[in-house]
């Protein structure tokens, strides 16, 4: 699509990625952010990455996303102008943007689901307000939607932590409810799966399922610690997978892509007593196994992350206790970004798992 122009004599302008519809997208010019709330900030991107979420939304999956908006929900960046009733950043602050907007101060902010803010809050940016894959983005509840970066720490590496690490660990792994010694299946590859790997170590399962058609992402889950990798080009990674358990199945399946098939998978191998803890965004109905599932005593979770866990992931990666540093495979500057879409869209060709976008200053 061609870039549209905005008038410069209307006001000053940023450059930013616009949803335009299924399939449709562009780099365009766009009116700077203002601050409307006493609550807001303005910052200034640094780095910014897409997300498997973003090329659900350019597939319709979405219907949240009106055409106009801007998209993305991740990012690092510089505090610009902070409103009269921000009280932990000022101009000049180097901050993590969280995917999840946060009155803190409803009910269910109170009680730890951000992701249902009453105040307006929750996944808004590139979603219901314009995003982050810009110049510019304006952040509501600045206090409690932005953490501060320690110093002398690699900020590229911290857009992880926008959404993909608290994703895969809160709505995988602690989800699932994985505890030592358990057998582990996360099927997908992909960032969100390849996040879930690295978070469930932190509990010490002793088998780990990787289950994909990729088998670059499936190399890179051995790399992260994958103890089993399954090519299920064929369709038979849950048989193999229980003949693997002798028929037992895994005692938690995460499912990490959000497709009928991948649910099914889950379905097929988690064991008696087991969890199912659905990550994927799905945009067409699954069938859920009722007539086989009833009497296995299984827990199945859906969830939007919280990033209740974001404070602590934070700490773990700049102690060096955990290095989300491999998953970034591409970069490109932000006039690139359609090239980026175009490549994390087709991330088995190239070799792609997180892409991550750079302004220029």
């Amino acid at each position: 699509m061609e870039m549209l122009s905005f008038d410069p004599q209307k006001g000053t302008t940023l450059k930013a990625l616009v949803y335009h519809g299924p399939g449709m997208r562009a780099f365009e010019e766009r009116p700077d952010p203002v601050m409307s709330e006493p609550t807001d900030a303005i910052v200034r991107i640094a780095h910014t990455t897409l997300c498997g979420t973003d090329l659900h939304i350019m597939q319709g999956d979405v219907p949240t996303v009106a055409p106009g908006r801007i998209l993305g929900h991740e990012g690092v960046g510089i505090v610009e102008a902070v409103g009269a009733s921000v009280l932990g950043f000022q101009v000049g602050d180097h901050v993590l943007v969280s995917c999840i907007t946060s009155c803190g101060r409803c009910v269910n902010c109170k009680k730890g689901m951000p992701s249902h803010c009453q105040e307006g809050g929750g996944w808004i940016l590139g979603n219901l307000i314009d995003g982050t894959q810009a110049e510019r983005v304006r952040i509501p509840y600045a206090d409690h939607s932005l953490y501060a970066i320690p110093p002398d720490v690699d900020e590229m590496t911290l857009v992880m932590l926008s959404d993909i690490l608290p994703t895969g660990f809160e709505c995988g792994v602690l989800s699932g409810r994985v505890k030592p010694g358990d057998t582990l299946a996360i099927v997908g590859a992909g960032p969100i799966g390849l996040a879930a790997l690295l978070t469930a170590q932190f509990y010490s399962p002793a088998d780990i399922f990787m289950i994909d058609v990729d088998d670059n992402r499936l190399e890179w889950a051995r790399r992260f610690g994958a103890t089993r990798l399954m090519n299920n080009r064929d369709g038979g990674a849950a048989e193999r997978v229980m003949a693997l358990t002798e028929g037992r199945g895994v005692d938690v399946a995460i499912e990490a892509i959000g497709q009928p098939a991948s649910f099914d998978i889950c379905q097929a191998v988690v064991a008696a007593g087991g969890h199912l803890a659905n990550i994927g965004v799905h945009g067409k109905p699954v069938q859920l196994n009722l007539d086989k599932l009833w009497s296995h005593n299984i827990t199945l979770t859906t969830r939007l992350v919280d990033t209740t866990s974001t404070h602590m992931l934070l700490k773990t990666v700049t102690a060096g206790r955990l290095d989300p540093r491999p998953l970034i495979t591409h970069r490109f500057a932000l006039n690139q970004i359609m090239q980026a879409y175009d490549t994390f869209g087709q991330a088995m060709q190239e070799r792609a798992l997180k892409v991550v976008i750079s302004s220029a200053s």
